[in-house]
């Protein structure tokens, strides 16, 4: 039974209260703009190109499909948002209704997450800077631009660009620096308006013939590229992690994961179509770049400049928020004895888990020099869907273990909805690929090595003593 040893709620949210220290200035606004700023990045400005390849115009209903999976996750997930406003994330939620080895394994596939979703972004941030940087004349050697076969007509070894703005992010973290408020919202506003320049201006140049045939490769290639696009909506999980923060949060921890949901699901949908419409699908192969391109290819190169130096900045939010993340996750783990000690140790000048910050950020920043972007988006995707999977049935385990904890949102539609969110992210990892499947369940193997190995008898619920 000590794999189902759960920590008690009313202790987390009494020490919450009591400990946290942290000014509660946050409104819904801010955790909406915290949102968009964490999900808008290489998911819209360069899976949009990978995604065309596989689902041809109908990219625009693979990221419908995606968006609706998301969206009924993130209902469960407003609930224990609002119910628990305890740092740790689903970590946290998991480990106060279905158990260790459930946050265990949970805590693991975020480790996995958050660290690729950083490398992701950098390989992503590296084809906006080199298309930024050809603007002015100026490349950088083949050798060093791509991770070895991303691209398949040129030799590549290293990409030196991912590889270098990962070490940057890494070091902005383990000397403390966080971000404000107001700086997240510039970079936020930047972003948004980048997509909204797309929309409108590419609108002008859209040739319907592109639009056909709208789905060439069926719902099967619609549906694998809605597997590879839920990538582009990772990030809303995010907002919880600002649960200690919030002024209301039972308030506006809801509206924030929902609401930054819904706006990036319009701009995509809108995103999509623009794109596909200027080109052929056929020609996004192989592109870094998809939406700059689409908008050189338009003949808008004033534009196409403007959205590569907005994807430069906007990109550089995403890999923050998503690195401090994956440092945090494990700070947690590590301080509940799931993890070795040292990795919750904080730096004495800093005051951040500093080793904790290089040793991810050196490993991560190495695969993106190293794995192309398609295979990445696969194995995030892969992980984050078996934890918003078993973030859904939680919520159907708390209902029935704690039918009187005080709600401030509730999930609709329960049993129904959780259940359907589960499907949903069950039926996106069956279309992913096989060598996906065998990666995550290498991870997921070593995952329970570990836990089996050292984290079960060293946790910290084992050490406390048996309650009478």
């Amino acid at each position: 039974m000590s794999l189902f040893r759960k920590k008690n709620i009313e202790h987390m949210l009494q020490a919450s209260a009591r400990n946290t220290g942290l000014k509660k200035a946050l409104g819904a606004l801010d955790l909406t703009f915290l949102g968009v700023g964490a999900i808008v990045g290489t998911g819209i400005f360069v899976l949009t190109g990978t995604g065309a390849v596989e689902a041809g115009p109908a990219l625009t209903v693979a990221f419908a499909i995606a968006a609706v999976a998301c969206g009924l996750a993130a209902l469960a997930y407003a609930e224990f948002a609002s119910t628990i406003p305890v740092a740790g994330s689903i970590y946290t939620y998991s480990y106060a209704t279905l158990g260790e080895l459930a946050a265990w394994v949970i805590g693991w596939d975020l480790m996995l997450e958050y660290g690729l979703a950083t490398s992701a972004v950098s390989v992503g941030w590296s084809g906006y800077l080199q298309s930024l940087l050809s603007g002015f004349g100026l490349s950088l050697p083949a050798a060093l631009t791509a991770a070895p076969g991303a691209m398949p007509s040129v030799h590549t070894v290293f990409n030196l660009p991912a590889f270098l703005v990962v070490m940057v992010i890494t070091a902005l973290l383990s000397v403390g620096v966080r971000e404000s408020t107001r700086v997240n919202n510039l970079m936020v506003a930047i972003k948004v308006i980048v997509v909204l320049l797309v929309i409108a201006v590419g609108a002008f140049h859209v040739t319907p013939a592109n639009w056909h045939p709208f789905m060439p490769n069926g719902w099967n290639g619609v549906f694998g590229a809605a597997a590879v696009m839920f990538f582009a909506f990772i990030g809303f999980d995010a907002v919880s992690s600002a649960a200690e923060e919030v002024a209301n949060p039972k308030r506006d921890l809801p509206v924030g994961i929902i609401a930054s949901l819904a706006v990036c699901a319009v701009l995509y949908v809108g995103v999509a179509a623009v794109v596909t419409g200027i080109v052929p699908f056929r020609q996004f192969d192989g592109i870094a770049h998809p939406v700059s391109y689409a908008l050189q290819v338009a003949g808008q190169k004033w534009v196409a400049g403007f959205i590569d130096l907005g994807a430069v900045l906007g990109m550089l939010t995403v890999m923050l928020v998503m690195s401090y993340g994956q440092t945090r996750v494990i700070f947690a783990m590590s301080r509940d004895g799931l993890l070795p000690g040292v990795l919750s140790r904080v730096h004495p000048r800093f005051s951040t888990p500093f080793l904790t910050t290089w040793l991810v950020g050196l490993f991560f920043g190495l695969i993106g020099a190293l794995v192309p972007l398609n295979v990445l988006a696969e194995l995030i995707n892969i992980g984050t869907l078996a934890a918003f999977s078993m973030v859904s049935i939680a919520v159907l385990v708390l209902r029935r273990t704690h039918p009187d904890l005080p709600r401030a949102f509730r999930c609709p539609g329960v049993p129904v909805v959780p259940v359907l969110a589960v499907a949903s992210c069950l039926f996106l990892m069956v279309n992913l690929k096989l060598v996906t499947w065998i990666a995550f369940v290498v991870w997921l193997a070593v995952g329970m090595a570990v836990y089996f190995g050292y984290s079960r008898r060293r946790s910290r619920l084992a050490q406390m003593p048996k309650a009478h």
